[in-house]
């Protein structure tokens, strides 16, 4: 009867918020209806929606009006009355915060405020709402914000009981207000008087009697219930505990059959996240949940309370249901019956490491009275654990194990079904001839590629599926696809941006063909596409020229753009590219991340507009960072792939995963065996699948984690991911490479970022002048000897000799010697269409695309493959 009685209480301490501090609810109600608006002119707030009399549409802002908290981890809130007399609909949230000012915001609708000041402390005397408060947005530092799906909205107004928002920022640190500056924070609020179609609502799940005692390593909570309500589909969930808390999990039970709603640790920053894979919850499904404590570091019995002393364990779903049955908020109980969890996945018994910078602070006594029951705080998804737990890869030798024909591939991606698609350049190269100084294609008259550039594979078989885009493009570079399978693709020759249905129609053209620019209507060189999902607004990245991105609306109408070119004298400032070459879209968040070529870094940016969110660099990156990929799986993966400097040696050429929401670098991959030769496009799979196309290989590599291939008969490679290859060595026709950049301006640009990097060390003057003249030293008695044999083997006209065979084409290793002008391969090819190219897979002569700058016009190479003479031909 006892533990019945503290069920009640705790109930009733939840909905009521636990937040009015010492006084009534009859004084709080009078102070409410007796208190006065007052409003701070230097942030000032709208207390009434911003309407327009020909639209059901408007917009509702709640922010801080003003507010420069002097302690840290203060909990101000203020709130906004909903339009009156009527039901309106929050379609999405709109956040305006910095994450160097506010911690995190949370948005609770209300009957009534806790007071009607213009803003208060809710962190200590006063709560958030009078009685019960219903969660309904969540934006952390660090972590995605909330964003509903469409079509599912959060009903208020009318008979919903929910009169008023509240708004509340916890601010973490106050060192960001040492200028007494006032901060505006908070949030936009779209809505509508429409109907919606899905009601948005909270389902919680408590332990009421759980019991950690002192030093017990592990310790589990588990809570359970039949669901006998209407039929639900989560979209988002929130963990939530004190400090003992190490990890909750939460799953729907049908027919024995336990499948994930969400998972996480409770110690990472506190918002929603998005449940990853959609389901139901019907009725007479068993909805269930196990947090798993440590009572280490603690020497007395820790309960369930509300202190920081104490212990919560509290998973939230978020969900949307039918508007003729819908329930704002329910709530679970009931302790786990032990037969039920012997059969929970045993992923819900790992605790998950996180890293201690990203953990929630702020765990004070009487602000957890206030948060732990309604705060919808979510920590981010589960990647380090998956793939911290990964065992050693192994390598599949035999994929694909067919022919394929592929030039310099410069694009790869998954459509819906997750078939691979390359885009490749068949018989054209991109090399030092093919662009003038202005930018302007040069062998336009060799024509179009005449074979298919776009190839759509089978995933484990590599059968060829779909092939498309012959005698369209020129130079193709980047590759995207949208939610109907139209290619999204760019060509760096003609400067322009094609969107092709999937038998290759064109549907979309953008720039003028062969006519490079910096205005609305012209590119100059983009590199990739990105198309959002939901709004069916695309970005282009251009690119080697412009330094911008561009969005624009599903008709190819201009939009915006924003971005500007770095300088190679100074550190890259958010917003500055030097070649945006590649675009990943998180549909989830909207937003675009950006492969910042040449600065080495990853850029992400709210899609809308164009804001900066932050930058993702890590020192294994080196110089040049040539795409990025995202996923949502396991809260949000980033894939990306380097590439070697353009001057000097700098680290390994490899892949990387990457933790979306925290940046942290979690694995590192490369082939086992062989060697990237030059990645330049990489897309994943949400099951871990890693594609890379590398350009000078002319080849796509594959991985896949080692669980995947388990019952394959394959070999044993080292740590990180598993490698299959589509090895186009043996199977190239009418290929060539890309060449090297050696663009001079790109050179010089490299070069000057070499000197500021070696002129931040303090290096002896001494020892630099040394090193720099013992080579010269060598050189020169190289040359005196080279030059005394040159004499006497050939006699006088050996020079001149080997200079006409070097400008007649004859040899060769001079295709790639800066004073060769070189045989152009793309004219040669043109006009022998019907020459084999087995044997020239590794002939490169240096282009923008290309990699590694040859400064020196050696013969490495040459030295890479063995090729026979080419016959003449002209090179008009």
């Amino acid at each position: 009867m006892a533990a019945f009685i503290n069920r009640i209480l705790l109930v009733f301490l939840i909905l009521q918020n636990r937040c009015m501090g010492h006084e009534s609810a009859l004084s709080l109600l009078k102070r409410h209806q007796q208190s006065p608006w007052a409003f701070n002119s230097d942030c000032r707030k709208s207390s009434h929606p911003q309407m327009s009399p020909d639209s059901p549409n408007f917009k509702l802002e709640v922010r801080m009006p003003g507010v420069t908290p002097l302690m840290s981890d203060s909990y101000f809130c203020t709130y906004v009355p909903v339009p009156p007399g009527q039901k309106s609909y929050i379609v999405d949230f709109k956040p305006h915060a910095n994450m160097n000012t506010a911690h995190h915001m949370l948005l609770f609708g209300c009957r009534l405020p806790a007071t009607n000041e213009d803003y208060w402390d809710c962190g200590n005397r006063y709560g958030t709402c009078l009685r019960e408060a219903a969660i309904m947005y969540a934006w952390a530092r660090n972590a995605p914000p909330t964003q509903l799906p469409a079509d599912v909205a959060f009903r208020v107004g009318g008979n919903t009981g929910i009169n008023y928002i509240v708004l509340q920022v916890h601010y973490g640190d106050v060192t960001a207000f040492k200028d007494n500056h006032k901060d505006c924070s908070g949030v936009t609020l779209q809505m509508t008087f429409l109907k919606q179609p899905l009601i948005a609502g909270i389902y919680l799940l408590m332990s009421a009697n759980a019991v950690i005692p002192p030093n017990e390593k592990v310790v589990n909570a588990d809570i359970a219930c039949v669901y006998k309500q209407s039929t639900i589909h989560p979209f988002a969930f929130r963990t939530h505990t004190h400090q003992l808390g190490q990890v909750v999990s939460g799953y729907r039970v049908r027919d024995g059959k336990w499948t994930l709603i969400g998972r996480q640790s409770p110690q990472l920053p506190q918002a929603f996240y998005p449940v990853e894979n959609p389901m139901d919850i019907e009725y007479g499904d068993t909805i269930a949940a196990r947090c798993v404590f440590t009572g280490k570091g603690r020497t007395t019995v820790t309960q369930i309370g509300q202190t920081s002393k104490d212990e919560m364990c509290n998973l939230y779903i978020m969900y949307y249901m039918d508007p003729k049955h819908a329930q704002p908020y329910m709530y679970c109980m009931q302790e786990g019956n032990p037969e039920l969890f012997k059969h929970i996945p045993p992923e819900a018994n790992i605790p998950i490491p996180f890293n201690p910078n990203m953990a929630m602070h702020g765990h004070h006594a009487d602000e957890e009275q206030l948060n732990d029951n309604e705060i919808l705080q979510q920590p981010k998804g589960e990647e380090e654990v998956v793939l911290d737990q990964v065992p050693h890869v192994e390598e599949v030798v035999n994929w694909p194990g067919g022919e394929l024909k592929l030039g310099q591939v410069s694009g790869v991606m998954l459509d819906s079904k997750n078939n691979l698609v390359i885009f490749h350049r068949g018989n054209h190269v991109w090399d030092e001839n093919s662009f003038d100084r202005k930018h302007i294609y040069q062998p336009q008259g060799i024509g179009p590629i005449p074979y298919n550039t776009i190839l759509t594979l089978d995933p484990a078989s590599a059968e060829v599926l779909n092939a498309v885009g012959a005698n369209i493009f020129y130079l193709p570079h980047g590759i995207s696809t949208d939610k109907n399978d139209n290619f999204w693709v760019t060509d760096v020759a003609l400067h322009q941006v094609y969107k092709l249905e999937s038998n290759g129609d064109r549907l979309l053209v953008l720039g003028q063909a062969f006519q490079p620019g910096s205005d609305k209507n012209h590119f100059c060189k983009p590199t990739d596409v990105a198309v959002d999902p939901l709004t069916g607004n695309f970005y282009v990245a251009d690119g080697y020229c412009n330094s911008r991105i561009i969005q624009f609306s599903p008709e190819g109408k201009f939009i915006m753009q924003w971005g500007e070119e770095s300088s190679p004298s100074e550190i890259p400032k958010p917003g500055q590219f030097f070649i945006p070459h590649s675009l990943a879209f998180v549909p989830a968040l909207g937003q675009l991340c950006v492969a910042d070529r040449e600065n080495g870094r990853i850029q992400c940016f709210t899609a809308q507009s164009g804001e900066f969110l932050r930058e993702i660099r890590h020192p294994e990156f080196g110089e040049r960072l040539f795409a990025v990929s995202y996923t949502p799986n396991n809260g949000g993966l980033l894939y990306a792939i380097n590439g070697e400097p353009l001057v000097g040696r700098g680290v390994p050429v490899q892949g990387f995963v990457l933790n979306f929401t925290t940046g942290e670098l979690l694995d590192i991959f490369k082939p086992s065996n062989q060697k990237f030769l030059m990645p330049h496009a990489i897309v994943a799979a949400d099951d871990k699948t890693v594609f890379v196309g590398d350009i000078q290989a002319s080849r796509v590599w594959k991985f896949v984690p080692a669980e995947k291939a388990e019952h394959r008969s394959v070999k044993k490679a080292g740590p990180g991911i598993e490698l299959h290859e589509i090895d186009a060595t043996e199977t190239l026709i009418e290929a060539e490479i890309e060449a090297k950049l050696r663009s001079p301006d790109v050179m010089e640009k490299h070069k000057s970022k070499s000197v500021l990097k070696q002129s931040s060390t303090a290096v002896s003057p001494v020892l630099i002048t040394l090193l720099l003249i013992i080579p010269i030293v060598l050189l020169v008695g190289i040359g005196v000897f080279i030059h005394w044999r040159k004499g006497k083997l050939y006699g006088e006209d050996a020079d001149s000799k080997l200079e006409s065979k070097q400008s007649s084409g004859g040899i060769l290793g001079r295709l790639g010697g800066k004073n060769s002008r070189g045989l152009n391969l793309g004219n040669f090819f043109a006009s022998h269409r019907g020459y084999s190219r087995k044997g020239f897979d590794r002939l490169s002569t240096e282009g923008s695309d290309q990699e590694k700058d040859d400064e020196e016009g050696t013969d490495s190479d040459i030295d890479e493959c063995s090729v026979p003479p080419l016959p003449p031909t002209s090179t008009s």
